[in-house]
């Protein structure tokens, strides 16, 4: 058995969930603030890897919203009820290779910068408990990414590990909890010198090993 656990970022790096999420969003908003534009799916790719209090005070950050802490908190929590039902864009090669690289023995887990419920979400619609052993949110735990990370590997006993994720923010988050970092860059964003670069998820078992190796 490895003893390394690999930990995933969500958004951009095993799905694009911007199309239900702008919807969903945008069901509360024509109910609740009719006057707003409605979000487009390249709003919401502009705010993802952020935490659900940073994506309030930035979308609409110009206009003035009567409730919007009620309103955002709405949206928030509908997202994760309609993602239940609506399943992100899962990226090429999902199932095949989180199966390929638990075969090989490796931990998996997820951390985001989520709402509490919303990794769950991705794991009922995906159809992929059954792959990962832990997780945890910015939600739950109010924590850094950083954080979450080292809080994840604490408590599944495991001293090695990697993240995977897709911007520069994964990447510090990454530093900060003294793992190697491997950047999906078929993903929202960049890094600066990262231990391993992946194209497609594909790539990654093979990544993997060189980086180990």
């Amino acid at each position: 058995m490895k003893d390394t656990l690999l930990i995933f970022d969500l958004d951009g790096t095993l799905w694009d969930s911007a199309g239900p999420v702008a919807e969903s969003w945008n069901e509360v908003f024509q109910r609740e603030a009719p006057g707003l534009p409605l979000l487009t799916i390249d709003d919401i790719h502009s705010v993802m890897g952020m935490t659900m209090k940073e994506i309030g005070e930035t979308l609409y950050a110009d206009r003035i919203i009567p409730n919007r802490e009620a309103i955002f908190d709405q949206c928030c929590n509908y997202e994760v009820e309609y993602l239940y039902s609506h399943c992100g864009t899962l990226y090429p090669d999902f199932r095949s290779t989180m199966e390929a690289l638990k075969k090989e023995g490796y931990g998996l887990a997820v951390v985001s910068n989520c709402q509490t419920g919303y990794v769950a979400a991705f794991l009922a619609s995906s159809g992929a408990s059954d792959l990962f052993l832990d997780y945890e949110e910015w939600g739950r735990t109010g924590l850094s990414k950083g954080e979450n990370i080292r809080l994840v590997m604490d408590r599944n006993g495991y001293t090695k590990g990697i993240y995977i994720g897709d911007t520069k923010k994964d990447q510090e988050a990454t530093l900060q909890a003294g793992l190697p970092f491997i950047h999906a860059a078929y993903g929202f964003g960049k890094s600066v010198n990262p231990d391993g670069v992946i194209h497609s998820l594909s790539e990654l078992p093979s990544v993997i090993k060189n980086l180990l190796n």
